[in-house]
Order: C-alpha cells, then sequence, then structure tokens
C-alpha cells in the first residue's frame, strides 16, 4: 500500500511535537523562562496593562512546576552531587570577578611577590568583597608562542610553587579560586596527555577548586570524573548554559541574559535552586539590570572590570548597589537555595517584582524596584494570622502589619527607584546572623542609592618614559641613521574584542583617553636604530660582560641551554626576553628601546607604504610562517634582505615581534609590539593576532617578566642623534 508523503510528513511532525516537547505554555526560551502574559506591559492598542489575577499567577507557576517536575524526569536528574560537603561553597558564592593575572593591584613586579590582600581589600573596600574568584593567565596573551594553556599557569610568578601559595592566600580570606579551560586551544604545544587528566593534575597541584569553562556549553561529566578519581574534586562552570542533564554536575554557570523590563526566572536555577548562576554583562556600563535580575533569582554576578586589560570600571552606584545586594544575598543564603521557592510572589505596585523564599517556619522575599522612580506605601499582602512578625531587612527595622480599606493585611516599606528590598517573616526571634545583617543594612541603607554616582569614566592611561642616549655623532656600528622628516603616525590596535569602545588599546601622550584607532601628524628629528634585532652572540657578548642575571629568571633564555644558545642560533634575534631585558641591555649599549612612532617611522618612511617594502604584500620578504605546535625557532636576521624598508632597516616584519613602548593605567600594564612573528598556532580565532601591516600594532598584557617572555619576541634598540 502506497502513502502520500503529506501523510508521512503529518506523522513525523506529530511524533516529533512528543518527542521534544512538553505540556507547557511557559517553556524556557535560552537561559530563561518567560514571564505571565499579564506582567508584560501593553499599550492601549493591545488592551492595556492589567494587573494579574491571582488565577493567572497560580496557573503560571502551576505551569513551570510542571514543567520542572516532568524535565527531571525525561533527564533522569540525580542532584547528589550539590550535597557534597567539597561542593557547598558554591552555593553562595555571589560575587566572583573574572579577573586579569595582570591587575596591578594582584601582583607587584618590583617587589616580585603576589598582593593578594591588596587586591581583596580593594574590592572589599569598593563594592563589599567577593565570594569566588575566576583567575585569568591566558587569552588574549596565548598564542604569541606555543605554550598552552597550562604553561601559562606554570609561567607565572614562583611557577606552580609560587601559584599554590597564592592561592592559598585567597582561602586564607575565605575566597575560592577558578582557572578557566579553553577547549578551542589546539594550536599550541601538546601536553600529551588527555584533556580531562591534564586538567585534573594542574588544578591538584596548585590547590585550585574549580575550572570554567571558556567558550564552553557544559563541560563533559569526564572532566568532573578525572578530578575526583585523583582525589582533588573541583566545579565545573561553564560559559554557556549546559544541557539540562549536566546540571548534575556543572554545578555552577554564566547567566548571560535579555533583560526586559519584567525579571525573567533562571531555567537552571529553577531545575535546581542549588546551582549558583553568575550573570555575566562585562561591556554593560550600567549594572542595575544584572543585580536585580541576579537579586530576583537568588543567584549571584561575574563582577568583571578588567576585560583582557580594558577596564570597564563599576560605577559608584553599582558598587554601592553590589555591597548591599551581596550582604543580604550573604546572610539569607540559606533561603536561596530553597525547594520552595515562588518566583513572582504577588506584589500590590505596579513594576515591583519579588521571590519567596520559604525555610522551615520562616520566609524571606527579595524584592526588586524596575521602576525609574521610587514606590513607598503598600507593598505586599500577608496572611492576618497572629504570631508572625514581619522585618524590613534592606533597611533594618521591624515592620508592622497593617489593614488597608478594602481589609487586606498588608505591609508597607520604602523602594527605591531601581532599587531593591528584602522582607523576613517569622514566628520565631531571628537568629544572630538575621539580626546582624539588619544593623548592617541600617548602616548601609542611611544613605540612598541615588546618592552615589552612576556616572561612567573611562580609565586614563600613561605612557612610561623612555630616557634620552648621549648623541652620536656618527651611525654606531650596526646601526642606520633615520633622516629628519614629517611623518603621519597612523596606528590601530589588533585587540580581538572591544570594537571602537573607548579605553580600547593605549591613550598616547597627545590623546584625552585611550582608544582603537590612532592618527597624529608629527615631526621627526634625526635617530638611529638598528640595522637588525639583536641577535643572541650580541645578548651573549652582553652577558659575558656584565653578568647579567634577572631578579625573575623563569623562561629567562628559554630556549638556550647551560648559557649558551643552540647551535648555529648565533645570528638569529634573541627571544625569551622581557622588556625590563631588553632595558638591561639597552642600558649596557648606550642605546634605548625605540618609541613605537620611530619604530614605525624607520620601517615605513614617509610615504604611508603598508610593509616596509611597499604595498603588497611579498611572502619572499618574510620568513615562512610555522603552523605547527612545536615552534622551530627564528630566521637568521640577514635571512629576508628583500624585507628592508626604504631606509635600509631590516628584518622589521614576519620574523620576531619586537618591544616598543609601556603604557600603564591603574589596574593594567601592556607593552606595544610591533612586526608580527614567524609563528601562526592553528584552529582558533582567539590566539594573540598578528600585525604585519605597518598601520597596525600588538598589546601584549604585561605581568612579570617570566609571563612576558615570549619565543616569539625580541628587540632593537635606537640611539639619538645630535
Amino acid at each position: 500500500m502506497k502513502i502520500k508523503l503529506p501523510t508521512i510528513l503529518l506523522v513525523f511532525a506529530f511524533l516529533g511535537i512528543y518527542a521534544f516537547a512538553q505540556d507547557t505554555r511557559f517553556g524556557p526560551k535560552g537561559q530563561q523562562i518567560p514571564v505571565p502574559d499579564c506582567l508584560t506591559m501593553k499599550g492601549a492598542w493591545e488592551g492595556g496593562t492589567k494587573p494579574c489575577t491571582q488565577e493567572e499567577q497560580k496557573s503560571w507557576l502551576a505551569d513551570i512546576t510542571h514543567w520542572r517536575n516532568e524535565r527531571r524526569i525525561r533527564i533522569g536528574y540525580n542532584g547528589s552531587r550539590y550535597d557534597l560537603p567539597a561542593f557547598k561553597w558554591t552555593q553562595s558564592s555571589f560575587m566572583q570577578p573574572q579577573m586579569m593575572v595582570q591587575d596591578r593591584y594582584f601582583y607587584d613586579p618590583v617587589a616580585r611577590k603576589y598582593t593578594v590582600d591588596r587586591y581583596l581589600d580593594d574590592l572589599q573596600k569598593r563594592y563589599g568583597g567577593i565570594d569566588s574568584v575566576l583567575i585569568w593567565p591566558t587569552y588574549p596573551n596565548m598564542g604569541i608562542d606555543n605554550r598552552n594553556q597550562h604553561d601559562m599557569i606554570r609561567c607565572m610568578p614562583g611557577g606552580i610553587e609560587g601559584v599554590k601559595q597564592m592561592v592559598a592566600d585567597f582561602h586564607r580570606r575565605g575566597v575560592r579560586v577558578l582557572f578557566p579551560m579553553m577547549m578551542w586551544d589546539q594550536g599550541t604545544r601538546d601536553s600529551g596527555e588527555s584533556w580531562p587528566n591534564a586538567i585534573a593534575k594542574i588544578m591538584a597541584d596548585i590547590g585550585a577548586d574549580g575550572i570554567n569553562g571558556d567558550t564552553q556549553d557544559g563541560v563533559p561529566l569526564a572532566y568532573s570524573q578525572a578530578a575526583d578519581q585523583i582525589g582533588h574534586p573541583l566545579v565545573f562552570e561553564p560559559e554557556g548554559g549546559p544541557s539540562d542533564e549536566a546540571l548534575a554536575w556543572n554545578l555552577m554557570t554564566w547567566g548571560q541574559y535579555q533583560y526586559p523590563f519584567t525579571p525573567l526566572v533562571d531555567k537552571y536555577k529553577w531545575l535546581e535552586p542549588r546551582h549558583m548562576v553568575n550573570i555575566s554583562d562585562r561591556w554593560n556600563r550600567d549594572k542595575t539590570n544584572n543585580l536585580q535580575f541576579a537579586f530576583f533569582n537568588g543567584v549571584g554576578w561575574e563582577s568583571w572590570e578588567s576585560i583582557w586589560g580594558i577596564w570597564n570600571g563599576i560605577t559608584l552606584r553599582d558598587a554601592e548597589a553590589t555591597r548591599r545586594v551581596a550582604t543580604i544575598e550573604r546572610a539569607v543564603a540559606p533561603f536561596l537555595v530553597s525547594s520552595g521557592w515562588e518566583p513572582m510572589s504577588p506584589m500590590l505596585r505596579y513594576g515591583i517584582f519579588a521571590s519567596r523564599w520559604p525555610l522551615n517556619d520562616q520566609t524571606v522575599w527579595t524584592v526588586v524596584n524596575r521602576n525609574d522612580y521610587d514606590v513607598n506605601g503598600q507593598q505586599m499582602e500577608v496572611p492576618g494570622e497572629s504570631g508572625t512578625r514581619y522585618f524590613d531587612l534592606y533597611h533594618g527595622a521591624e515592620l508592622k502589619v497593617e489593614r488597608d480599606p478594602l481589609g487586606r493585611s498588608v505591609l508597607s516599606f520604602p523602594l527605591e527607584a531601581h532599587g531593591y528590598g528584602a522582607v523576613l517573616a517569622t514566628k520565631t526571634e531571628p537568629d544572630a546572623t538575621l539580626k546582624k545583617l539588619m544593623s548592617d543594612m541600617k548602616q548601609l541603607t542611611a544613605q540612598p542609592l541615588s546618592s552615589f554616582s552612576h556616572e561612567w569614566q573611562v580609565v586614563k592611561q600613561a605612557i612610561v618614559p623612555i630616557a634620552a642616549t648621549k648623541p652620536a655623532n656618527s651611525a654606531p656600528s650596526g646601526m642606520v641613521k633615520i633622516p629628519e622628516g614629517d611623518f603621519l603616525f597612523k596606528v590601530a590596535g589588533i585587540e580581538i574584542e572591544g570594537f571602537n569602545d573607548i579605553g580600547v588599546d593605549v591613550q598616547y601622550p597627545w590623546e584625552d583617553t585611550p582608544r582603537r584607532f590612532h592618527e597624529h601628524p608629527m615631526h621627526m628629528q634625526s635617530f638611529y636604530i638598528d640595522k637588525f634585532p639583536v641577535t643572541n652572540a650580541e645578548f651573549k657578548t652582553f652577558l659575558d660582560a656584565t653578568r647579567y642575571r634577572p631578579g625573575d629568571d623563569l623562561n629567562f633564555l628559554r630556549d638556550w641551554k647551560d648559557g649558551r644558545y643552540p647551535s648555529g642560533w648565533e645570528n638569529r634575534p634573541v627571544t625569551w626576553v622581557s622588556i625590563e631585558d631588553a632595558r638591561a641591555y639597552a642600558l649596557w649599549a648606550g642605546k634605548r628601546l625605540p618609541h613605537e612612532w620611530e619604530w614605525q617611522y624607520a620601517a615605513q618612511g614617509i610615504d604611508g607604504r603598508v610593509y616596509p617594502w611597499g604595498n603588497d604584500w611579498d611572502a619572499s620578504a618574510v620568513p615562512v610562517p610555522d603552523k605547527s605546535r612545536t615552534m622551530r625557532g627564528p630566521d637568521p636576521v640577514d635571512a629576508h634582505p628583500k624585507g628592508a624598508s626604504q631606509f635600509g632597516v631590516m628584518d622589521l616584519v614576519g620574523n620576531i615581534w619586537q618591544w616598543t613602548e609601556e603604557f600603564t593605567d591603574d589596574h593594567t600594564r601592556g607593552g606595544i609590539l610591533r612586526g608580527g612573528s614567524y609563528y601562526q598556532p592553528q584552529g582558533s580565532i582567539w590566539y594573540f593576532p598578528q600585525a604585519y601591516r605597518l598601520t597596525d600594532h600588538g598589546k601584549l598584557l604585561m605581568m612579570s617578566p617570566s609571563m612576558d617572555r615570549s619565543g616569539a619576541l625580541g628587540f632593537r634598540l635606537a640611539q639619538d642623534a645630535p
């Protein structure tokens, strides 16, 4: 018997509905669950906005509860991992910054020591402190050479032992520590072992508590099992939402939300109230939505300010709001994992939203005011039963139940525009924790949030001065004289992220803010510049003459052995030298590092050419790119004569990156690198990008010599002319 094609399609469509759909009107959309239709503002032409009836509220809650119950059955959910004592900390880890290791509050390169207390004291002062920290040593520097993500940890000051002590310093302050995992890192050095085992081992070695899965929609179970097997269990926190089934072993998640007027319910928190979400919205300069959605859902916030070295600092108002939200959440943390959580608990006023968190014979409500204006007076109806006391946890005061003209028992309290509230119902005396909370909050809220500035400000940068040298009357050996002339210095940063936002890249002395694109006409005085980058043989002469050895010698001349460079490498550029090493050599030689505009002028001349040799790419003028995972080493400095500039300067592009300027702001140091290198790791867009064009520069985030040294980074020097 033949069946018509439309009939077959209908059958498959019918089966598909039953295979993938649940009987729900409010199924999740991404990571968030929609709210009742009555809570969505509507124009008059749409029938207008009407308050939700009690029936609509109950129907919505019943619908999403049904979805949750059925979903747990469908995925065979087992939440036993949340019960393990080793992981209980996650359930109150509300404030978690993503912190770059280059943060100047975190490490002092002059004293050569980690400054964990200084870092934490700053956050405590500004917004009330943190519960965990995600320490980021990899992107955007990773890929400048073949160090993989774990090598970057090993290259941090002090190596593994130094990092272990640093983690212990955080633990001493009650802060848990996570590191990132980049599954896209498939182009750098192969560790030679499975990813789950490699990650478990290095995290055990340094005593870390967890892993953030960068760009991952869930971290596979094998990673948890590998960590368990070696006796150092880890918490895994994917950036994207895991599958519902993976919620059983991904105990934390980043929240990357949509922010309508009405708060939405986090799907993972609803499926498992013990699951911790840290809302991440790094580029937004106003954190009100983040904090209000977190407070409503009883979850946390990724207080991310250094975005790959681009500072997006929290405003004073957001900082104070963070302090208050965190203070309340930490004190009522046992309530915020309640299996009886009721989102969208009924409130009396428009734009006021609450979650109800029952625990034993007490209940807490977390409340947000989404309106642009203060809402004072009656806020919520409560049962008229005797013996129950109510407390305004936000303002630290006991509330009195009032009877309104409609005969309802109501609570009245003020809610500031875009502000917060918290209420406790109890039949017993509040315990010591809640009493302290009310005492603390009474002091904190004596000043309204509106009195704190909500103006965002860019962090200014300064260029580190390069001291002039003694002028040379004639060209020193190995140097080329660059003539005086007018020059249009035009260059752009190649940072992968940040677009053209203010604060990206660097701020030159003639600019009032950091920005990506720079253009400045300059009159260049004559100067001398090395014809070639400094070679291994030249650096060996310096070492023999001075016995130089840096205080932080991790990775110093890493490709040398027993104080000697590899055989046949005498005319190759020296690498694995920090900017401090280069400056030490320059001081000995009576020279200096070139200003970036000097480097570019020597490479480009006055005609604005794209490459030292002209405007068209010539592959024969540069080394053949190395796209392996091992790095073969740079070419000899004189191997590519076709790469010469019009002034006769050689080896400017495509062999090694070259140090020039250093920029600093309150939190970050950055070195400007020129010329690009021969090494091009493959497989990801996230590796350190190349800058062969003379109108591009790279910015290396700087922490310490051990981290800053690279197998693809060297230097050439300049000297002043009369």
